[in-house]
């Protein structure tokens, strides 16, 4: 609950890290690996990062929209596309990261924190890009040669996002096919996901090293199986509701997503959960 003192559009004073206008303590170092928490913490986290999300909206749409926009154009470049993409995203999340930050320490969210990754630390977060799009290309090689060998190579095609023959389609075999394929790609990008899920705000906050932030992001989300077990259980269903009006609604849950990374990654590295209390 704010006080009067708070003001509008701020968070409460007594959950940020200094006041306007003064400079930041010491950062205090990372929890390695990160802590354990209950799994109620899932959906407090999306809570959290709503009162963040509540503190700027317009700055959070625009840096969504920009982000969006900067990975579509990115994904109509064939391979070269893909491959920037890759690499700069994590600059992107960083920015985002150095921008919840920010509020909370009671500063304002810019437009401009988008890009703040590639001012700082930058070297790091290309070292992280490469190593996420190092993974993300062997678990693709690997999900490939097991359909192949399982389901066959005409599922290669509905990976890559190729229409299937419609006769196919009317095989029972081929959906059997289709949810193995799917099976198989869960079972190889969600440890992908671990691993890159803290890794940006980690390299970008903590200037911790990229391959060590990727083993501590994999090993935390680990440890938190359940409260993220939790956390997809409420971002699936507040998706769903997002895509019923034209998916209008991602205006508002594509900021929330971004911001509960920050508001998960206090909670496991810093022990600094942000109050779950909706303002």
């Amino acid at each position: 609950m704010q006080t009067e003192s708070d003001g509008p559009g701020k968070l409460p004073d007594r959950f940020a890290t200094t006041s306007p206008g003064v400079p930041p303590p010491v950062a205090e170092p990372p929890i390695a690996d990160g802590r354990r928490v209950s799994a109620g913490r899932g959906s407090a986290w999306v809570g959290e990062a709503w009162r963040m999300f509540k503190d700027a909206p317009g700055s959070w749409v625009a840096c969504f929209l920009i982000f969006v926009i900067i990975m579509v154009v990115l994904a109509i470049i064939p391979i070269l596309g893909n491959i920037v993409g890759a690499l700069i995203s994590p600059f992107l999340v960083a920015g985002m990261m150095i921008g919840c930050r920010e509020l909370e320490r009671n500063e304002e969210l810019q437009v401009s924190h988008l890009f703040a990754g590639f001012k700082g630390n930058s070297g790091q977060l290309l070292v992280l890009g490469l190593l996420e799009f190092g993974l993300s290309l062997i678990a693709m090689l690997i999900a490939a040669g097991i359909i192949i060998l399982t389901v066959g190579a005409v599922f290669l095609g509905v990976l890559a996002g190729q229409a299937p023959d419609p006769g196919a389609t009317l095989d029972p075999g081929f959906w059997l096919g289709a949810v193995t394929m799917i099976l198989i790609v869960l079972a190889l990008f969600i440890p992908v996901t671990m691993a890159v899920w803290f890794a940006p705000a980690l390299v970008a906050l903590d200037k911790v090293e990229p391959l060590t932030a990727l083993k501590w992001s994999f090993f935390a989300c680990m440890k938190n199986i359940w409260p993220f077990l939790v956390y997809g259980i409420v971002t699936l269903l507040l998706a769903i509701i997002a895509s019923i009006p034209l998916a209008l609604g991602w205006l508002l849950l594509g900021p929330v997503i971004i911001a509960s990374v920050y508001t998960s990654y206090r909670d496991i590295f810093h022990a600094h959960p942000l109050s779950p209390i909706i303002n």
